[in-house]
Order: structure tokens, then C-alpha cells, then sequence
């Protein structure tokens, strides 16, 4: 059985929203920052069944009560309507990422002969 990634509300915490958001919506947004932020971009497009934007890693680490962690932003398009989203990645969510397995390698292809 595959491990389940943990649930969004320990993975991200939502400092604003113009929209309201649903899990998938938190999970899709939370993957994108969390892609920035392991790779040091700042921004890059995000896309979903019901979701087109681009997200923002604003670079700055905020603190919210006992929550802390990288800050970034979205600006969404849903079915909705367009809408803000600012949220920070949350520091144990950021620790279970890290202890999640990565995925698995792609095989290589087949050589042929001819």
C-alpha cells in the first residue's frame, strides 16, 4: 500500500483568500510551492481541472502564531472567478515532505540490436 501524502492542513496554512478553497485546491496550490521552494524559482505556472494562476515564492519566511514558515502567493483563475491567495508552507509540513519517499526512478528504455 502507498503511503498517503498528509493531510493540507498540516502542509499549508492560509494567511488570506479572496476564493473560497477546497482540498484539492490547497493540495494543487501547496505541490507548486512546495516546487519553488525546493528548487529556489520564484515563480511558476499552476493548472488543475478547475484552476489556472501562477504562484509566487515572495522569499520571506512569516510567522503566524505558533505557525511558521516560507511565504508565497497565488493569483487563481477557478471556476469562481479570479482570486488571491496568500498562504506559507508550514515548517512540520515541510519535515514530512522531506521524509516522504521521492519517486520512484523512470526505468530506462529498452536497447534494440537494430
Amino acid at each position: 500500500m502507498a503511503e498517503q501524502s498528509p493531510p493540507y492542513w498540516v502542509l499549508i496554512s492560509v494567511l488570506f483568500s479572496s476564493q473560497p478553497l477546497t482540498p484539492a485546491l490547497a493540495m494543487t496550490l501547496h505541490q507548486a510551492a512546495y516546487d519553488l521552494y525546493r528548487r529556489g524559482d520564484s515563480e511558476q505556472p499552476v493548472a488543475g481541472d478547475l484552476l489556472t494562476g501562477r504562484v509566487r515564492n515572495l522569499r520571506k519566511d512569516v510567522q503566524m502564531g505558533t505557525l511558521a514558515g516560507p511565504a508565497f502567493e497565488a493569483e487563481i483563475e477557478t471556476e469562481r472567478g479570479s482570486g488571491t491567495v496568500r498562504f506559507l508552507l508550514t515548517r512540520q509540513g515541510l519535515e514530512l515532505m522531506k521524509e516522504q519517499p521521492a519517486e520512484p526512478p523512470v526505468p530506462p528504455r529498452p536497447r534494440y540490436l537494430n
